[in-house]
Order: C-alpha cells, then sequence, then structure tokens
C-alpha cells in the first residue's frame, strides 16, 4: 500500500502532497532520505530503505532537473508495489505542465493523481496476469516436446530417412545391430547400411576420416622424429660456451658514505630517560618539535591559478585541433534538454578519471549515476559543452560529500566535557598496521599545545611490543599514560583509565586499541564491547591513503560488525576519519573520498609525516581540484 506522495522543490518547498493517505508515517523517512541519500549524491541508486520502530519503508523518487522538482513515494516494504516506477513518471510528466513557480499550492492536482494511480495499478495487474498466463503454456509446451523426444516422436524414430538410421524399420537385423551399437558404445552413435564404423585409437577416442578437433598421433610421432634431436643441440651448445663465461666474481663490498662529519643532532637520540643526559634530551624533543599544522591555514590561491592558467591553454589547444565550426556547434547544439546517452561519454571519462586517482570502482559508478540523474532532463545555456558541464557538476558533488555534516571543532567539545566535569574520550580503531599510535600521539601533541591536559590509555593488550610503543611516546611528549600489560579486556583497561583520569584532571583520554581486520569476529567483538562499555565521545577510524577498493571494504564491515555485535538497540559506529601517510601518495588522494562516501563520517585529521607536528586538516577543495585534474 502507497503511503505517501510528496512533491517539493529542491530548495525544500512543499508543493503538493496526497491527502487520501490519512496515516501519519512513523519516524522521519523522506528526511533521512534528503540527508542521507540526496544531499551525499547518492541519488543515482534505485531505492532506499528506511526502518522505523514498528515499520519498514521503502522510499523510491523522480527529479525534474529543468525545473528543480523532486517527487518521493513512501510504501511499506513488504508490499513491494510494481506500479510505483510508473507512477511517479507519470505524476512528474503531468505535474511539470502545470507548474507554476509563482504558485505555492495545487489542490486541483488531487484529482488528477487519483486517475493517474488507477492508470498505474491496471497497468501492473495486466502484467502481472500476462507473466502468470505466459507461464505455464511455455511450461507445458516445453514438457511436451521434451516427452514427444524421450518417445521418439520427434526426429523420425517411426520414420525412414533413406535407409541411414539404425533405429529404422528397415529389418530387424538393422534394428538388432542399431541396439548393439547404442549400448556399446559410449557416445550412442548410429551406423547405418552405408557408412563405415569409426575408429578407436589406442587412447580408447574415435577417430573419423577427418582429424579436425582430434588428436593426432602419427603427427605427433613425426614431429618428435624430426625435431627430436634439436633441444640436445641447443643444450649442448650452450654447455659448451658455458665455460668461456665463468669467470670468478669479485666480491665488490659497498663503504658507508658519510654525509657530514659533525656529530648527530640531540634530537634525533632516542635514548631512554634513565640513561645518561635523557632527561635533557627528552626536554629537548618536547620543545624543539614546533607548531602543528592542524593550526596552520594552506594556502592553495597559486597552485589553482597556475592550474586554471594550465586548463586555459589546454582549452585553447584543444579548440585549435578540434576546429572553429565544432566548438561552436557544441555549444549551440547545448539549448537542447539533456538525454543519459548524451552524458555518457563524459562520464565515462570522468569514471576513469577517478579511478586513477585511487577511488574504489564502485563509489565512482555510483557518483557517476548520480550526477546523470542529476542533469538527465537539464536544458543547458547557449555556447555550453557537455563535458564541462558534466564536470562542473561533479566538483560540487565532491565538495557536498567531503564538507561535514556537522561541526568537527574537537576543542570546543573537550571544553564542553570539561564543564560537565568529565573527561572527553577518543577511541582510535583501525585495521593492522596503518599507524594508529604513532597518530594517537600526534594528536596528543596537538592538544597538547593548546594547554589540554592528556592521558593516554594502552588498550592494546594483544599486539607484542605496542605497550611499549605508546609508552615511549608518552615518555618524550611527557603525557601520563595508563598500562595494564598484555592479556588482560582491553574494555576493563579502557573504563579504569578513564577513572583514573577523572581522579587526576585530565581532559582528554586517547584510547589506543589493537589493530584488526574487519572479518576478524572475535576482536570485533572486544572492540564493540570496549565502546558499549565506556561510551567515548569520539570513535576515530585510522585508515592509510594507499588503499584503493579495500576503503570501502574496510569501512562498511567495520560499521557492520560494531552495529551487530552490539548489545545496545542504538549502536555507535564511526563518528570521523585520520587518514594516515597522506605524503606518500602525490595525487592518489582517492582513498578520502571512497572512505568519506561509504560512511558518512568526516575526514577529521590527516598524517602526512613522521614528526609530532605532521598532522593537518583534509582542504576539501585542493582534494576536489586533485581528483579532477
Amino acid at each position: 500500500m502507497l503511503e505517501q506522495l510528496l512533491i517539493f522543490t529542491r530548495g525544500g518547498l512543499i508543493l503538493w502532497t496526497c491527502k487520501e493517505f490519512g496515516n501519519a508515517l512513523r519516524g522521519s523517512p523522506i528526511d533521512t532520505l534528503i540527508r542521507s541519500c540526496l544531499l551525499e549524491e547518492r541519488s543515482g541508486v534505485a531505492s532506499y530503505n528506511y526502518d522505523a520502530p514498528g515499520a519498514s519503508y521503502t522510499l523510491k523518487w523522480a527529479f525534474h532537473n529543468e525545473l528543480g522538482l523532486v517527487f518521493v513515494a513512501v510504501y511499506q516494504r513488504i508490499f513491494h508495489l510494481l506500479y510505483v516506477d510508473d507512477l511517479l513518471s507519470m505524476v512528474k510528466q503531468e505535474f511539470s505542465q502545470i507548474y507554476d513557480p509563482k504558485r505555492t499550492s495545487y489542490y486541483d492536482f488531487d484529482d488528477v493523481f487519483q486517475q493517474l494511480k488507477k492508470e498505474a495499478e491496471s497497468r501492473a495487474e495486466e502484467m502481472k496476469k500476462s507473466k502468470q498466463v505466459g507461464k505455464p503454456a511455455n511450461d507445458n509446451t516445453l514438457g511436451k516436446k521434451q516427452g514427444q523426444v524421450q518417445n521418439g516422436s520427434i526426429g523420425g524414430g517411426n520414420k525412414k530417412k533413406n535407409g541411414d538410421e539404425s533405429g529404422s524399420d528397415d529389418g530387424d537385423g538393422d534394428k538388432i545391430k542399431g541396439r548393439q551399437l547404442e549400448n556399446g558404445n559410449s557416445k550412442k552413435k548410429h551406423v547405418g547400411k552405408r557408412e563405415v564404423p569409426a575408429k578407436i585409437n589406442a587412447t580408447g577416442k574415435e577417430n573419423g576420416t577427418s582429424n579436425t578437433g582430434a588428436f593426432d598421433v602419427n603427427k605427433l610421432q613425426k614431429l618428435r622424429s624430426k625435431g627430436g634431436k634439436k633441444p640436445d643441440t641447443v643444450v649442448s651448445k650452450s654447455s659448451k660456451m658455458e665455460p668461456a663465461k665463468m669467470e670468478p666474481a669479485k666480491k665488490i663490498t659497498k663503504k658507508n658514505r658519510v654525509w657530514d662529519d659533525s656529530p648527530p643532532k640531540p634530537k634525533l637520540d632516542f635514548t631512554d630517560p634513565g640513561s645518561e643526559n635523557g632527561e635533557e634530551i627528552t626536554s629537548v624533543v618536547a620543545t624543539d618539535q614546533g607548531e602543528s599544522m592542524m593550526d596552520k591555514e594552506e594556502n592553495f590561491s597559486s597552485d589553482t591559478e597556475t592550474e586554471e592558467e594550465d586548463t586555459g591553454k589546454d582549452n585553447k589547444a584543444n579548440m585549435g585541433k578540434k576546429g572553429w565550426f565544432s566548438s561552436m556547434f557544441q555549444g549551440i547544439a547545448g539549448k537542447a534538454n539533456l538525454e543519459k546517452s548524451d552524458l555518457e561519454p563524459a562520464l565515462k571519462a570522468l569514471k576513469d578519471r577517478l579511478m586513477t586517482k585511487n577511488v574504489a570502482e564502485e563509489i565512482a559508478e555510483k557518483l557517476c549515476e548520480s550526477v546523470a540523474a542529476s542533469l538527465e532532463g537539464k536544458k543547458l545555456a547557449s555556447f555550453t559543452r557537455i563535458s564541462s558541464t558534466v564536470q562542473v557538476a561533479m566538483e560540487e558533488a565532491l565538495v557536498r560529500i567531503l564538507t561535514p555534516r556537522r561541526s568537527i571543532d574537537i576543542l570546543r567539545d573537550v571544553h564542553a566535557a570539561k564543564e560537565r566535569g568529565k573527561p572527553y574520550v577518543v577511541v582510535f580503531v583501525g585495521v593492522n598496521g596503518v599507524g594508529k599510535s604513532t597518530n594517537l600521539a600526534k594528536v596528543a601533541y596537538w592538544l597538547q599545545q593548546h594547554k589540554i591536559n592528556v592521558m593516554m590509555a594502552a588498550c592494546d593488550t594483544f599486539r607484542s611490543g605496542a605497550v611499549e610503543q605508546l609508552r615511549t611516546h608518552a615518555r618524550r611528549l611527557q603525557i601520563p599514560i595508563f598500562e595494564k600489560g598484555y592479556e588482560k579486556d582491553p574494555a576493563i583497561v579502557a573504563k579504569e583509565a578513564i577513572q583514573e583520569a577523572h581522579r587526576n584532571g585530565s581532559d582528554v583520554v586517547l584510547v589506543d586499541t589493537a589493530g584488526r581486520m574487519q572479518d576478524n569476529e572475535p576482536l570485533m567483538r572486544a572492540l564493540s564491547k570496549l565502546i558499549y562499555v565506556n561510551s567515548p565521545d569520539l570513535i576515530l577510524f585510522v585508515g592509510e591513503a594507499l588503499v584503493g577498493n579495500d576503503a570501502v571494504d574496510q569501512l562498511s564491515k567495520f560499521n557492520q560488525k560494531l552495529g551487530e555485535l552490539s548489545p545496545s538497540p542504538n549502536p555507535r559506529l564511526i563518528d570521523g576519519i585520520l587518514l594516515t601517510k597522506f605524503d606518500t601518495i602525490d595525487d592518489k588522494v582517492g582513498a578520502a573520498l571512497s572512505m568519506v562516501y561509504v560512511s558518512g563520517a568526516p575526514v577529521m585529521f590527516v598524517g602526512c609525516g613522521q614528526s609530532y607536528t605532521d598532522l593537518k586538516k583534509l582542504n576539501v577543495k585542493s582534494i576536489v581540484k586533485t581528483l579532477l585534474k
């Protein structure tokens, strides 16, 4: 049963809704659709499922891009209504004829909608009946044919075919001969009066008169007899040449290169504080790191201007190659409404470009489908090329995806938690070897620069050396650390660390967890328990900027497992992303887009080096320009 049909503008103004449906929708499916699907450029998908307490809805939609209208239909998921797509297209066509931007209400559309709904339902019923009637007829016909073949009625079992078939009525002797061949020959080949029986070679296979498709043993033996001595000859020649070539290899020892005779600087010496001059070195390291890159504003104006100049030169060169008339014709032809076939070449080129920048193939395809849905039916201005229109639409879509939907000001949230008298808890999760502990120390250093008391919690009780690694970072940054050793429950360790932070007045607790693959259920269950027991303020997924398609699997499986294994009815999922090794990828920045698209969580930190200051914010405009250049 159709629950709701709504027509509104892209600006959010509701123009018409069906009054027939008196039942109010449970939850907010349309708001969720706009927030989680349409605004995140997922409009290329066919439908959207919304689950609410006591109800499960399926939402389908259609766009009128020229008028800027959105048509949304909502129905119960269990009904599987077949006429919704047809109804949406008819409503879109009829409503676009009476639409006036100055009008805000369309009461006269109620009768038109009722008529359209009846037509769509009747079409769906006719299609359903035709399918039901067509299937048994085809099945019966097929069954009859099979039965006839088995009984011998088809193929001339009771007819004569020039006397060549062994199953014919030419005589009892021929019948017996044919039956014997059928029982003895595995391939059931019938031999008539004038046919010569097939020869059987040594391998037990039949050889007919022609060797097409068969294995000719005689031919192979001839080849062996002719060229059998060739390999030996080649080997003997090479063996004769070997003594002449063999020379005693001289052992070359490479000397270590010395770049400078001066002694190493103190801040590169990472000795323990207990050793000689250890405390002095630690203090030098803590003071000589400098300002974190998180607090520096990056300026990309020069790069942008250079890119625009290069783009202008390329466009002029392309116009010279294609010719003035062809480029002018493309611009004049831009007045027509766009169809999907017009957009496909430009979208395919964009998809290939995104994939070369390390965007997952699945994500690139969905993005192109979404852009196509937003441009289909739109009228282009004069002297506008389709490729440039698609480029602009894709750029706007990428900016919307990468821009955070909510505020991610951690410093403000830390001070708010401090006023409530509770420490702000951040949990770092991710797969093995992505750099969780190192980037946790970078975040600690950045918070420390803002006069925030930080404490580390060593909850990686699984990997050998994890506690010692975090202890080294804490010692160099002069930050307290809470540890309980190995083979302990990480959820209990984190809980005790938060209690200790509350007692000693720490503002932030940074919880380090063990690296785990997304398919490792025991470790994922332990992580889900840690989050459920401690209710952290922020869950950061630490991922590599080097991954491509695997980023989709990692994040989606992490969120899926955290939701499935949590005992809470409202499980906590990933809140933000910390992207590591960003300095190693050059222009292959697609992992950031893939991760944000899959999870909906923003990239909050970017690791771009090996020192504590190498942590910065994600520059959305720079990433988008890199993806599309």
